[in-house]
């Protein structure tokens, strides 16, 4: 007799774990997990920009585009990226045209990203704002730290 009142006391316990598991709690049929999107920095020929110092609205640290020119974020991030020591793509000042393009890994340009830039180490502040070019590139002055609103 023991025995079985032991044992109607365990059937009992795990029943009610079991069913506290299930349930009419509609609150898990709206939650919405982010996913990371990974895109590149690559130059007109194709070859990576890695080692540029970046930082996403999701992130604690800085980090750096991976050898590949990859770099990876939460949408909808705003990511900061530095492009100090980069010439920039203004021909009219004399640099040589450094184009920086946003690609996804089938090489295809991320169009219409909306941009900020500015130059802070000038000792003056030199913005571009642009909607986003339609093959993923984009204009930026030397040194200039960029902000992509992904």
């Amino acid at each position: 007799m023991k025995y079985k009142k032991s044992m109607l006391m365990l059937l009992a316990i795990v029943s009610v774990f079991g069913l506290s598991a299930c349930g009419g709690g509609g609150d898990d049929d709206y939650y919405y997990e982010p996913e990371l999107v990974t895109l590149f920095l690559v130059d007109e020929q194709g070859f990576s920009y890695g080692g540029i110092p970046y930082k996403c609205d999701s992130m604690l640290y800085w980090s750096e585009t991976l050898d590949n020119g990859e770099f990876t974020f939460l949408p909808p991030d705003n990511c900061e990226f530095d492009f100090y020591g980069l010439n920039g793509t203004d021909p009219d000042d004399g640099y040589t045209n450094h184009l920086i393009y946003i690609v996804d890994y089938l090489d295809n340009g991320k169009n219409g990203i909306p941009y900020e830039c500015a130059n802070f180490n000038a000792g003056f502040l030199n913005e571009t704002y642009d909607d986003g070019i339609y093959d993923g590139s984009f204009d930026y002055d030397i040194d200039d730290q960029c902000v992509f609103y992904l």
